[in-house]
């Protein structure tokens, strides 16, 4: 089955999720040449032309406010007929139905001629700077249990995607 990996990813997060699908797929389709394209969006108009090829586009992404980054956006609304997988990662975790609002919030970038095909969300890790923010939160109103609870999930968060997060992206790509 001839794929496209396209996926934003400034932390590291999504792209450990999208080296995981390509090794997944490179297995099953007993060779790496079935992949014709494993990167970033394109910034331009050329969005769509270096995956015109695949059967099915595996669109991954970051968390930005409760949806998609921007170039991810722009991506995702200039596909037009695809089989899609939308695979992405949260800061915040813990919650199926998080993860579930945050992805049909990424659906929505999608035209209805395109059909989606699976989805899968995980947390992700945060940079040390997100915890440095809270501490000082905390600092400044010391009882603060919303903070203190934000700071327990920056901690949870640390070990994110790990290798139960990698199985259920598996499982949920073997699915198709």
């Amino acid at each position: 089955m001839r794929y496209a990996v396209i996926y934003d990813s400034p932390s590291g997060n999504t792209k450990r999720l999208a080296d995981e699908i390509k090794e997944y797929m490179d297995e099953q389709n007993g060779s790496p040449e079935e992949c014709i394209f494993f990167g970033e969006p394109e910034p331009d108009d050329r969005k769509t032309e270096r995956i015109s090829g695949a059967e099915i586009v595996f669109a991954g992404f970051w968390t930005d406010k409760g949806d998609c980054s921007e170039k991810m956006k722009g991506f995702l609304e200039s596909l037009h007929g695809r089989k899609v997988f939308l695979f992405g990662t949260a800061g915040f975790g813990g919650s199926e139905e998080y993860f579930s609002r945050i992805l049909e919030r990424v659906e929505s970038h999608l035209a209805s001629d395109n059909m989606v095909t699976g989805k899968y969300m995980c947390q992700g890790k945060m940079p040390m700077t997100v915890r440095e923010r809270y501490e000082t939160m905390l600092e400044e109103n010391p009882g603060d249990a919303r903070m203190k609870a934000m700071i327990e999930n920056f901690d949870r968060a640390l070990s994110h995607p790990d290798e139960a997060d990698l199985e259920g992206l598996r499982a949920s790509v073997s699915a198709l």
